[in-house]
């Protein structure tokens, strides 16, 4: 089967996977080709006119690839899981993939981590963020504190830049150059793909009101092993004939 490209030649090897395993975070700037920008666009308008009359329980926003045959097809793209796996290694599955558009006015959201094996960090989880458009660091941005993802507290908490200074972040320094965490407020140039180990924290600045749509999708992958509390997978879609998706569906 002939694949379109999604993304533009990059560099992701040894230098490149050890800054993620740094910082937790890790930018690959302007890699999504044109006419993928173009179609996750189309794509992710026709997911945000599906919301209002979603279903409960298998919403168009948290299930995205399942409402629309291109989302679909990213998950098994060849350039997809290739990425996939320079970051996990060749045991991977499927996850979930979600849209995370945000509107002019969108309040953003406040600081968060997820977790996945917390106790075990021999299974590794990523999500994928697809910044179509980009983001400015004042507009609908995204913000990271370096190092949060090696504690593996799936539960870091904070409404606010000063709550999480004030509470999770305190005395916090990065467990392998001994310097304290810090908040970093990132701005990347449209067609921006970003790696994120699931334990960092993040968060997301508010869409000005006069912005147009931010469009984002993110696609989480992991090593299977442990349940995962963000699988959003119907049953029929586990077992939808999917093109290469042989073996990525599963929990185990």
């Amino acid at each position: 089967m002939k694949h379109t490209p999604i993304f533009f030649d990059y560099t992701f090897g040894e230098t490149e996977r050890k800054e993620l395993d740094h910082d937790g975070h890790y930018v690959l700037q302007g890699i999504l080709t044109a006419e993928a920008q173009e179609r996750l666009t189309e794509s992710l308008a026709y997911i945000q006119s599906l919301i209002p009359n979603g279903k409960k329980g298998h919403e168009p926003n948290r299930f995205s690839a399942e409402f629309d045959s291109y989302l679909e097809g990213i998950i098994a793209h060849p350039q997809m899981l290739e990425l996939a796996r320079k970051v996990l290694g060749e045991d991977i599955r499927y996850d979930h993939c979600v849209s995370l558009n945000r509107s002019g006015g969108n309040g953003g959201i406040g600081w968060h981590s997820h977790g996945y094996s917390d106790d075990d960090p021999r299974y590794g989880f990523v999500r994928i963020f697809f910044y179509v458009n980009g983001f400015e660091a004042d507009d609908g941005g995204l913000k990271a504190v370096p190092g949060s993802h090696l504690y593996r507290d799936g539960r870091i908490h904070g409404g606010t830049d000063e709550a999480l200074r004030e509470g999770w972040l305190v005395g916090k320094t990065h467990p392998e150059t001994g310097e304290p965490l810090q908040i970093q407020p990132l701005s990347v140039p449209p067609g921006t793909v970003i790696l994120m180990w699931t334990h960092a924290a993040h968060a997301v600045t508010p869409r000005k009101p006069d912005s147009d749509t931010r469009w984002c999708v993110v696609y989480a992958y992991r090593n299977p092993g442990k349940p995962s509390g963000a699988r959003w997978i119907s049953p029929e879609f586990e077992h939808k004939p999917i093109p290469g998706t042989e073996g990525l569906m599963s929990l185990y």
